[in-house]
């Protein structure tokens, strides 16, 4: 089964508009969490092979990542991963306070944030994928790791390509203002559909899988 060539733009246009809902929704969250006015966006969603992954973070990128089970109709996991600058940001933003995240010993405030939003983010996506596709899905409480991009997509590679092929990266971008020039970028998930989940998930978007 050859899933990209069978995608269409429109199916990605797809994938990108239930991003972009559920960044709307986490973009309220963090706006209540935050008490000031947040907007999020999907620039892009693209699907790869499993193996090209680990050449998008970089693999020897430090980051901080989350780490979600996704059970229900289409399960699978997904990575959330934060490069340095991304996690000091997002912990300022929530904290207050500058923190180091990636160097030296792991602040448990920080960690507590970085879970906390990731919570919010990985929910309000997988929620808005779900009500997109009319496939109940959920996210697991994350578990927390802060290594090189390649070591722990590694890890999460190897339990994936037992069941599937492909994965979905979806790019967020979050800004006090739309279309603010302080916008950053805000990580970036790993979607790693099992086989099923992933023929569930173009099923609905329309793809005709020959």
């Amino acid at each position: 089964m050859k899933l990209i060539e069978q995608m269409q733009p429109i199916h990605l246009d797809a994938l990108k508009e239930a991003g972009n809902i559920g960044a709307g929704h986490a973009a309220t969250a963090l706006s209540q969490l935050l008490h000031k006015k947040v907007d999020m966006s999907i620039p892009s969603v693209k699907i790869i092979p499993l193996y090209e992954a680990k050449t998008i973070m970089g693999e020897e990128t430090l980051v901080a990542a989350l780490y979600f089970d996704i059970s229900g109709e289409a399960p699978g996991s997904m990575f959330l991963m934060f490069q340095e600058k991304e996690a000091s940001d997002l912990i300022y933003s929530l904290t207050g306070q500058t923190i180091h995240l990636l160097n030296g010993r792991l602040d448990p405030l920080a960690v507590s944030a970085l879970q906390e939003a990731g919570n919010i983010l990985a929910g309000s996506y997988v929620s808005a994928l779900a009500d997109f596709t009319s496939l109940p899905m959920q996210v697991s409480i994350p578990s927390f790791a802060v290594d090189m991009a390649g070591a722990l997509l590694d890890s999460g590679l190897i339990e994936a390509s037992e069941v599937g092929d492909y994965a979905i990266v979806i790019d967020t971008v979050i800004g006090e203002t739309k279309n603010s020039e302080n916008s950053t970028p805000l990580g970036q998930f790993f979607l790693l559909p099992n086989i099923e989940a992933f023929e569930k998930i173009l099923k609905s978007l329309g793809v005709r899988l020959l």
